[in-house]
């Protein structure tokens, strides 16, 4: 048998790897060994001396192995040390054999070294305009971790890691989001948005609008370019994409002639078990809506809302409104006022039925299902809110009795109020609550602030039950989340603390962040307005404590002319003050928030020319 020995160049009796760079050199040598097996022919048998020979061979041998063996654990310990393989560059920058803690400081190091060229823009070229982007601006940075993450994922094979050398580009992170609102708006008049397709009414008559298609930067490769050239210092062409909608101008077309123009064509009668109620063609057109998703795909629905406020009062000779639970205070206690169940139309199947026999010309007819609808809000619901005791009341005055515009208007946006119920969690608007407050809801004209000036204005008053609604829930230890004092400052309002309300531009809005519902309890005077928070009490108090009144100025006189549009002011001195909201709980202070506002000098407004 014939053997293929190894000669190594290793470490023997303690002498030192001749090696440039501490690897260990593994040289290969092919050599032929008698072995126990016959000889070949023409082989002489072996002597005493050559038998000696063979086992000092053969324990040489034994002991390259082992040589061997312990060179491959030195290297492969060698090749292992740290997370990161050795010969791994980031940067230029030798990351390998350290652990991922230490790599990364490396790294950062680089980084810092490179600082003023990492921090510089980048030109960016976005059709034909080119500008220049910060990186902080859109995000833009090395994310060291995953880089170092990347550099430690070596080849399984140790001898790839003993002997190889790579260089693992870095991991550049971007805002993609941002990035692509900066290049939209360095693009300007040169990129369009999609012009997405749809159907309207205009009365019956049915108006397409086309699509078209948009051109603009696509969001992922802007920033696969950005990030490439950055490290690179190179200017960066940013691709621009046209997108065309997914509903072309032939099949709006086609919606029109087969869906839209029949659908207006004639009546559809509705029939349920208490009835039919004829649907006109301008309740359907008010009805039927074609809207498109974000690739353009145009689809037809039945708006079940829209009919529902299109047949007004026909359609409530049928449908029965659910009626939700309510509270009551009754003995200075709040009580639970049941509610009722109600009946409605099925609207998904009466939108699906409807759609199907707008086209047709003949058979015009569907049936409604009524069923039945429970109440959002449930006796059983309300009264697990822990609405229980009264926690914070407030108390605003108005002069001129209830005959006065002015107080009618504060006297009907309580009423809407009152009773309400907010639950945990949920924020309350005011505008969002009473909707638009005009003539039609009741209102009428009252002094209202408009450029500056008292003017008369629909809804005049109501800003006094806001500044009194705003107390009250301030005073509840309730969260503030939108608020506008007054231009000018009124004694009738506690400064600071008070709030103007104006359709649909300025709003009240606040959170009940207590663990409990709340009830909203209004009540009035000929001369009062009061609003009442009815919860669970969690807190010992809440108090304001004032600053001084500083920056203080006087107010001028102004000659307008008179007329019924003038309405006289003594004037008002302008000021900044702070005013800090103190709740303290368990006997200890647990929140104090600071408001500030700085009132303008109201001008003393004289009715009538400034004499000569």
């Amino acid at each position: 048998m014939w053997y293929v020995p190894i000669e190594v160049a290793v470490t023997l009796y303690g002498e030192k790897l001749p090696s440039a760079d501490d690897r260990p050199t593994v040289k290969v040598t092919a050599v032929s060994w008698p072995g126990d097996d016959p000889e070949p022919a023409g082989v002489a048998a072996p002597t005493a001396a050559s038998g000696r020979s063979r086992r000092t061979r053969m324990l040489l041998a034994g002991g390259i192995t082992a040589a061997v063996l312990a060179s491959g654990a030195g290297a492969g310990a060698y090749a292992y040390a740290g997370d990161v393989p050795r010969g791994t560059s980031v940067l230029g920058t030798e990351l390998g054999g350290r652990s991922r803690t230490a790599a990364a400081e490396q790294l950062r190091a680089e980084l810092e070294r490179r600082a003023a060229a990492l921090t510089a823009p980048v030109t960016v070229r976005v059709g034909e305009k080119t500008t220049e982007i910060k990186p902080a601006d859109v995000g833009l940075a090395v994310d060291v971790d995953a880089t170092v993450a990347a550099a430690a994922r070596a080849e399984a094979h140790p001898v790839s890691r003993l002997l190889g050398s790579r260089t693992v580009e870095p991991v550049v992170s971007v805002d993609a989001a941002r990035l692509d609102a900066v290049l939209r708006g360095a693009l300007g008049s040169q990129g369009r948005e999609m012009t997405m397709p749809t159907i309207i009414f205009t009365g019956t008559t049915p108006k397409p609008v086309y699509p078209k298609p948009s051109l603009t930067p696509d969001r992922e490769r802007s920033a696969q370019a950005v990030r490439a050239g950055w490290l690179a210092g190179k200017p960066v062409t940013v691709p621009l994409v046209e997108s065309h909608p997914a509903t072309t101008a032939e099949e709006v077309d086609r919606l029109v002639a087969e869906l839209a123009r029949p659908a207006v064509a004639a009546p559809v009668t509705l029939r349920t078990d208490k009835g039919g109620i004829p649907i006109p063609p301008s309740a359907i057109a008010q009805t039927l809506r074609f809207g498109a998703d974000e690739t353009g795909k145009l689809t037809p629905r039945v708006d079940v809302q829209r009919l529902r406020s299109a047949l007004g009062d026909e359609l409530a000779r049928i449908e029965v409104a659910p009626r939700n639970a309510r509270m009551s205070i009754t003995g200075g206690k709040p009580s639970v006022v049941a509610g009722s169940p109600g009946q409605q139309l099925d609207g998904a199947a009466l939108s699906r039925d409807l759609l199907a026999v707008l086209p047709k010309t003949q058979g015009r007819e569907v049936t409604g299902k009524l069923t039945a609808v429970q109440p959002e809000l449930t006796e059983q619901k309300l009264s697990a809110l822990g609405i229980k005791e009264k926690i914070s009341t407030f108390t605003t005055r108005f002069t001129g009795g209830l005959s006065s515009a002015r107080s009618q208007n504060i006297v009907q946006v309580a009423k809407e109020v009152d009773g309400t119920v907010v639950k945990p969690g949920e924020t309350f608007s005011l505008n969002g609550h009473t909707g638009e407050r005009g003539y039609d809801q009741g209102y009428q004209d009252a002094p209202v602030i408009i450029d500056g000036k008292l003017v008369p204005g629909v809804g005049g008053g109501v800003s006094q039950f806001t500044t009194t609604l705003f107390n009250a829930t301030y005073y509840a230890g309730m969260q503030d989340v939108e608020h506008k004092p007054h231009s000018y400052w009124f004694s009738r309002y506690p400064a600071v603390i008070e709030s103007t309300i104006f359709w649909p531009d300025l709003d009240f809005k606040f959170r009940n962040n207590s663990p409990h519902g709340l009830l909203i309890d209004t009540s009035y005077t000929s001369g009062s307005v009061t609003v009442s928070i009815w919860s669970t009490k969690i807190y010992d108090s809440v108090k304001t404590e004032y600053g001084p009144r500083r920056d203080v100025t006087t107010p001028k006189t102004i000659h307008l002319e008179a007329g019924p549009s003038c309405i006289p002011s003594n004037g008002i001195d302008g000021f900044t003050q702070d005013a800090f909201r103190v709740i303290r709980k368990d006997g200890k202070v647990v929140k104090r928030e600071k408001f500030t506002w700085r009132y303008l000098a109201e001008p003393r407004y004289v009715c009538g020319l400034e004499p000569s």
